[in-house]
């Protein structure tokens, strides 16, 4: 039997994944690194932790499956977005990552408009600048950094310098370099006009390929941290939600993705590259060769239940926690909450917004705050479903994955929130599987991705929206909708008493 690995490079963990070539998984394992927060808005990570960690994982999985390294074919990535990784001439890293849910470059974001234009930078990039893209913070490094940035000999994105330390190799992908505001998202290149503007030299760009690219070999080095044969080909692999697309299949016109896990995603495939979105929703290259996706983003998805259950539930599991959603009418009786609790993505660029509950009286429970919770993060994902059917988009089916998809009363409020059919499936691995499926193509096993997703993509159970809820959550929707034009300008004035 032969397999091939995808290699998920996380936000708070990096997770492995072993396939065959029936699809089958085989073995996962996965390894946690920190965050680094050293100032509010500020959020770091050393990058060399996710190498260790990667390496561990690696080599707990082939212990695991108890296989012959060198019956791993292919291994392929998928990667948190819109990481800023500084190297020198010499490849060695000059600072910690800064990520993307770092909020430090509102001032580099402000400049970006005034040296070029929003409207221009829409047309080149087909997004707008926003505080989690990578080159406000190559910019933030730029003015406040200097003799780093000066240093700079080339700059990566967070699993590209995994890639680079597994191979020897650097390159970049385009659904990743989408996400970077230098990228021509329709011409696929990186755009010299951009980089002129802003003052940042072409040459610290990495070479582009696409995500099913062999870029080379696992190298001596690692093949001995880890006991991959270095016979193992090393595909280029895409941006986390690409990959994630591909792992759930959306490899056609009409077919959309909910993505619920630190971070809420809401994802629909296009083969156009010339729509006009006006920057409502992320517009990307997709891991699919000459395709693209939409994306509305909510920060603060599953980040925000986890912070509900850590500040509020400590001692209640999280099926614990939602065991009770049954019991709480829709509404939650009468309580709404915004998951702004880092600012927002889509359709709100706005860094300062920030997260409340509105309508709480003293007879609201634990309960009905867990509900409250779960809608308003719903509601959050239906905001970028509603720029997409205004913009002509068919939408009357949606893959659910993540947190979001392992909760049969969740599920249920996705499909009557969206009034669409939402799809369960069999076994959700996410990008993790994307990505083992762009090494799957990529070594030859099927001629396509769509051929490979027949094989390694089955769906388990689907939810039918209930006419009757629908009708009930759009009034309570618009509701929600009116929070943030009534809540923006309080929680602008409310940041001058945050910490410092």
């Amino acid at each position: 039997m032969k397999y091939v690995i995808g290699i998920d490079l996380g936000t708070s963990a990096v997770k492995t994944v072993l396939v065959d070539t029936k699809g089958e998984i085989c073995a996962v394992v996965s390894k946690n690194y920190p965050l680094l927060h050293e100032k509010t808005g500020y959020s770091e990570q050393n990058p060399e932790e996710w190498v260790q960690q990667t390496a561990s994982a690696l080599n707990e999985l082939i212990a695991n499956a108890n296989i012959k390294p060198e019956d791993i074919e292919g291994i392929s990535y998928s990667g948190q977005m819109h990481g800023l990784v500084l190297l020198d001439e010499n490849y060695n890293l000059l600072r910690n990552a800064i990520l993307w849910n770092d909020t430090r470059t509102t001032e580099q974001c402000h400049h970006l408009y005034k040296v070029i234009g929003e409207k221009r930078l829409l047309e080149i990039t087909k997004n707008q600048a926003l505080e989690g893209f990578t080159l406000p913070k190559l910019l933030w490094v730029k003015e406040y950094e200097r003799e780093i940035f000066e240093k700079t000999a080339v700059f990566m994105l967070p699993k590209d310098y995994l890639r680079f330390k597994m191979t020897g190799f650097i390159h970049s992908e385009y659904s990743d370099a989408a996400g970077t505001l230098l990228l021509n998202i329709s011409k696929k290149k990186w755009d010299g006009e951009l980089c002129q503007l802003v003052g940042v030299n072409i040459n610290l760009c990495p070479p582009l390929v696409e995500s099913s690219e062999c870029i080379g070999n696992i190298s001596e080095s690692f093949s001995q941290k880890t006991g991959l044969a270095t016979s193992t080909k090393v595909f280029a692999g895409g941006a986390d939600n690409a990959c994630g697309a591909i792992g759930a299949g959306i490899l056609s016109p009409g077919e959309t993705l909910c993505s619920i896990g630190t971070s809420g995603v809401v994802l629909s495939y296009e083969e156009r590259n010339d729509r006009d979105f006006n920057g409502r929703v992320h517009y990307f290259n997709h891991g699919k060769e000459n395709a693209f996706y939409t994306m509305g983003v909510t920060l603060s998805a599953g980040h925000s239940l986890s912070w509900f259950k850590e500040n509020f539930a400590e001692k209640d599991t999280f099926e614990e926690l939602l065991a009770d959603l049954k019991n709480v009418p829709i509404g939650s009786n009468g309580l709404l909450f915004t998951p702004y609790l880092v600012g927002e993505r889509t359709p709100h660029a706005d860094a300062t917004i920030r997260g409340s509950f509105i309508g709480m009286d003293a007879s609201h429970k634990k309960r009905d705050f867990t509900r409250a919770v779960i809608e308003g993060i719903t509601f959050s994902l239906s905001e970028s479903i509603e720029i997409f059917r205004e913009s002509g988009k068919e939408i009357t089916s949606i893959v659910s994955i993540g947190g979001g998809a392992k909760n049969d009363h969740w599920l249920q409020i996705q499909a009557d929130v969206f009034n669409a059919k939402i799809v369960k499936l069999s076994t959700e691995q996410g990008p993790a599987l994307g990505a083992a499926m762009l090494a799957a193509y990529g070594c030859g096993w099927y001629n396509s991705l769509e051929e490979c997703a027949n094989v390694f993509i089955t769906s388990s159970k689907t939810y039918y929206p209930n006419a009757e809820h629908v009708q009930v959550y759009k009034q309570l929707y618009e509701l929600y909708k009116e929070v943030y034009l009534q809540t923006n300008d309080l929680s602008k004035k409310l940041g001058e008493f945050k910490r410092k």
